[in-house]
């Protein structure tokens, strides 16, 4: 029987290799490294890039804590227990240029001292300009993935992400998409050990999906118009993550690391009162879309 402490390991591997990906793909800036422990039990390990070539901030966090279930992640996680482990790989890539997308991944695994079990995860896309051929590979390509271990991963864990990455307060989605599961365990029909292997699966795919959306993307120098508006759609980002993200409010629930929780944050972000884009923009188009995407997807 796969144990938690093999679980641990293997996403600890992961999250090192994911890094070393990373770098690759950069071809400038490296990775530093922050261990911590946590108080109640346990600890992690928080990697960090930035100033990169194309990343301006990456955070890939790796953590395995355990401790007491307090009445808050009672009411969070909608699961009665007394003790709780939990470990996982949790990664956000905030790039240089406008052109390139913002991408998020997360695989975890939770388990309570009766020895039940779930994983949790998915990636997901948020582009600054909407391109929708990449958006489309990057889809089959979640596609593939998914279809090794059940043809009904990839329509159910979608639907799944096109409902959950939405802010409904804006009226539009956070981006284009991905997958997004939550709480799967042996009823899906597939082992423990095969969704494991599902979550290694999608997180060393996700460095050869974020390269596809960066190659061959044509650059220039970004104007002021860009710029702000990588800033605004920053802004989307934060408000999605400190309002909606159920991986955040576990984190601060279980009394987790602030540094770790909120490195998903962009190096910077902005808001201005009642903004919208020039009619007939490019950034007047990416905002059309991802209105109408919650109602068609």
């Amino acid at each position: 029987m796969l144990s938690k402490e093999q679980i641990s390991e293997q996403f600890r591997a992961l999250q090192l290799h994911i890094c070393q990906e990373l770098e690759r793909i950069d071809t400038q800036a490296k990775f530093t490294e922050d261990s911590w422990q946590r108080e109640e039990g346990g600890g992690g390990h928080t990697r960090t890039l930035a100033a990169g070539k194309i990343l301006e901030k990456a955070g890939v966090a790796f953590s395995a804590v355990h401790g007491p279930v307090t009445e808050a992640m009672k009411k969070q996680l909608g699961h009665e227990g007394e003790r709780f482990f939990a470990t996982g790989v949790s990664i956000v890539l905030h790039p240089v240029h406008p052109r390139h997308p913002i991408m998020h991944m997360n695989v975890r695994y939770f388990e309570l001292e009766d020895h039940s079990y779930w994983f949790g995860g998915g990636i997901d896309l948020t582009p600054h300009y909407v391109d929708l051929t990449k958006a489309k590979l990057f889809h089959n390509s979640l596609k593939t993935v998914s279809e090794k271990y059940s043809t009904d991963f990839y329509p159910k864990f979608k639907e799944w992400a096109d409902r959950y990455f939405y802010l409904p307060h804006r009226g539009e989605s956070r981006g284009v998409g991905g997958i997004f599961f939550d709480q799967l365990d042996e009823k899906s029909g597939l082992s423990k050990a095969q969704i494991f292997n599902y979550c290694l699966d999608l997180g060393k795919l996700f460095p050869i999906v974020y390269g596809q959306q960066i190659e061959d993307v044509k650059l220039s120098k970004p104007t002021q118009a860009e710029h702000d508006w990588q800033a605004l759609r920053r802004g989307r980002y934060v408000e999605f993550n400190l309002l909606h993200d159920r991986g955040t409010k576990f984190g601060i629930y279980s009394g987790g690391r602030t540094e770790s929780i909120l490195m998903s944050m962009p190096p910077r972000a902005n808001w201005v009162y009642n903004q919208e884009p020039i009619d007939g923009s490019e950034e007047q188009k990416t905002l059309s879309f991802l209105r109408a995407f919650h109602e068609f997807c």
